[in-house]
């Protein structure tokens, strides 16, 4: 019954990837835990990392990301060889997830259209997002004071995916 469906080409061939935590970005009115994720044996580079975390420090700066206030975290994806990509995830309503997503294109990072069926995340990328839900929902069952929230500031995932 099912043998008419698949999402997957016959020639994929799925490897696993390493999900490392990173200094947050911690602006004036807003704190995103920092992930890097890349296959093994990649290794994003420094510069190109500091050139996401001064973009969206100048994006939230300027109000065309509207995160202030707001507590969450970004994925740093190197997909394939050369694609950056740039997950942002803030809390919001109290049990909301929201996320913006960037690629990085020839001039810089870029926010991807949205359209009406798109991707959400990969599996690796999953692997974080999966955590923080556990970690924010431990938050929310919590006194929700400054130990529960620094406990969920300070706990992040590492390991591959």
């Amino acid at each position: 019954m099912t043998d008419h469906f698949s999402a997957v080409a016959p020639g994929y061939h799925h490897v696993p990837k390493r999900i490392t935590p990173a200094e947050p970005l911690v602006l004036p009115t807003t704190y995103l835990k920092w992930y890097r994720l890349c296959r093994p044996d990649q290794v994003i580079d420094p510069a190109v990392e500091a050139e996401a975390r001064a973009f969206l420090t100048a994006e939230t700066e300027a109000a065309r990301l509207p995160i202030a206030g707001d507590l969450g975290f970004a994925i740093h994806h190197l997909s394939g060889e050369h694609t950056h990509l740039l997950l942002v995830f803030t809390w919001r309503e109290n049990n909301e997830m929201w996320e913006t997503v960037y690629v990085r294109g020839a001039t810089g990072f870029d926010l991807i259209p949205q359209t009406t069926h798109r991707a959400v995340m990969c599996v690796w990328e999953f692997g974080a997002v999966a955590h923080e839900h556990e970690a924010w929902t431990r938050y929310l069952r919590s006194p929700r004071d400054a130990p529960a929230k620094q406990a969920y500031v300070t706990t992040q995932f590492s390991g591959t995916i």
